[in-house]
């Protein structure tokens, strides 16, 4: 069923599931333990997402142990523009709040740019992916992808065929064309906390780190 948001009654009443690893003697498993958890911020986020009509599946929450986890994570498949649904790709399991800030720019910051600026709505965006188990690159710090609270968004499919990459297109494509991708990561610096592009370092040359975070760091 298309409507995910019907869900939502039942999530309420079951609460969230955490997956906890458990210890055998001499030796770490990968058992796991139900845990029934209320957490109403996480179905406040879950009911605000599908007021945004997005297509989007709930996960149960997972502790995978060395400060990776998916907690109140999603599946989301789709964004709703202004007038189509805006596929999304490569996701993965993404954080809810992630998902929500995610709808919001994808429609009023990517979506209708891409209209103004290039003549075609937005049709899919190309992601990166979301949860990676890994630390900030040169660092012993967790990254937020290691609790899928960031997004790498690689491109932007519109209407007419035209596929807009950060990589061959932030200072190879055409001036309206670079001119969007500036203006797109404009708008993700009013939505996300931290923001990081090919102009941050050369390890983002090819996609724009999205992460909600308290801190407004734009690069």
């Amino acid at each position: 069923m298309r409507r995910i948001f019907a869900l939502l009654p039942v999530l309420a009443m079951l609460g969230a599931c955490m997956d906890i690893p458990q210890a055998s003697k001499g030796r770490s498993v990968r058992q796991s333990t139900t845990v029934t958890s209320p957490r109403p911020e996480a179905r406040q986020c879950l009911a605000e997402l599908g007021h945004t009509r997005a297509n989007f599946t709930p996960l149960p929450d997972r502790y995978f142990g060395a400060g990776c986890s998916n907690l109140n994570t999603v599946e989301l498949s789709a964004i709703r523009g202004d007038y189509e649904e805006l596929g999304v790709s490569n996701l993965g399991p993404v954080a809810c709040p992630v998902a929500n800030t995610l709808a919001g720019w994808a429609r009023y910051g990517v979506d209708r740019a891409a209209r103004q600026m290039l003549g075609s709505g937005l049709a899919r965006i190309e992601t990166m992916g979301s949860y990676n188990c890994r630390n900030v690159a040169g660092t012993a710090r967790r990254s937020a992808h290691a609790t899928a609270n960031a997004v790498d968004i690689a491109a932007f499919i519109l209407e007419d065929g035209r596929r807009i990459s950060v990589l061959d297109d932030w200072n190879g494509g055409s001036t309206k064309e670079r001119q969007f991708l500036r203006v797109v990561q404009d708008s993700a610096c009013k939505r996300f906390g931290t923001v990081l592009g090919p102009g941050y370092n050369t390890a983002h040359r090819d996609h724009l780190h999205l992460e909600v975070s308290d801190s407004a760091f734009c690069r």
